[in-house]
């Protein structure tokens, strides 16, 4: 059975520079419960200073209507936003860090080792009132200032997460540039180490390749990924990234390989058009020109793109 994490109301929403109103992401949650997917990260608690888009996530949960069967859980950066979460009812929690010591530095104002120590009351924490936690490790591939991460860096990380009890991990291409051969190669060396159930794969499309890595990862025996409707997403840290691999996309590839998926793409359908009034129009699938993404790709030739996806 595939587990589809929808992650378009947190991550979707998170570097959307027009607010959409409160009501229409209640709507848009609800839409989405009635879709099939097995959990639907529906906010972050975070500053609304640094992302104001998800300034209402307390307002959001009180108003979503809970439907039997499907998880509904937050990001939380720090023991402050675990306490919020708590208080509007998330049901599984999510922490963040990352293979890239310079992302983690921009992303979350700390060290890799720093955010492990900031994450570590917060998972004691959640084991106490029996909460689910889950670890994002980002960067895991490729990132938009160091450039590419070798497997050993997220090993690490990985490692030191499961040390502190999470037993969930999601890797996650930030910038989407990593192809199929990167991530077979990083499984071969992470699935010795954490059993394939407990690895969620988080894709993002900019070069294209988020639904060839998902089959990838499928042929490897993943079977839970994480993915947002219509494509929507990027990462207010990570320039020139763009949206995660579309949910429509990863429902659909996975069907033609017979796997077991339960959602329902008129229903994504619908929910994604709830939102249709309030996105901007000139979505990206590559990145800007001489944006860090591109900067710190090996294949980059001055300020132009080449487009180019997979190493020689």
């Amino acid at each position: 059975m595939v587990k589809i994490v929808e992650v378009g109301p947190r991550d979707g929403l998170q570097n959307e520079t027009a607010p959409v109103p409160t009501p229409v992401k209640v709507n848009f949650v609800n839409a989405l419960s009635e879709s099939g997917v097995n959990e639907i990260e529906v906010s972050a608690f975070v500053s609304p200073r640094w992302v104001p888009q998800l300034g209402d996530a307390e307002a959001v949960f009180k108003n979503i209507r809970r439907r039997q069967g499907v998880l509904y859980s937050a990001l939380v950066p720090n023991e402050k936003g675990f306490e919020r979460a708590i208080e509007a009812g998330a049901g599984k929690i999510s922490i963040i860090t990352a293979a890239s010591e310079t992302f983690n530095c921009k992303n979350i104002n700390t060290t890799t080792e720093g955010s492990i120590r900031r994450i570590r009351p917060i998972v004691k924490r959640a084991q106490a009132t029996g909460l689910q936690v889950r670890g994002y490790v980002s960067t895991a591939f490729w990132c938009a200032f160091e450039g590419r991460i070798k497997p050993p860096a997220v090993m690490d990380v990985v490692k030191k997460l499961v040390d502190i009890g999470i037993n969930e991990v999601s890797i996650s291409d930030t910038i989407g540039k990593a192809s199929p051969e990167e991530v077979c190669r990083l499984l071969d060396c992470l699935l010795p180490i954490l059993p394939s159930d407990q690895i969620y794969m988080h894709f993002h499309d900019t070069y294209g390749m988020g639904t060839a890595n998902v089959l990838a990862s499928w042929d490897y025996g993943i079977h839970s990924f994480d993915a947002s409707v219509g494509g929507l997403g990027g990462c207010p840290y990570a320039p020139g990234a763009t949206g995660n691999v579309a949910t429509e996309h990863v429902v659909t590839a996975l069907a033609a390989k017979r796997a077991a998926v339960t959602v329902d793409l008129r229903q994504l359908a619908r929910a994604r058009r709830l939102l249709d009034p309030y996105l901007a129009d000139d979505r990206r699938t590559m990145p800007p020109d001489g944006s860090p993404a591109c900067e710190a790709c090996e294949f980059v030739r001055g300020d132009n793109c080449c487009q180019r996806t997979q190493p020689s």
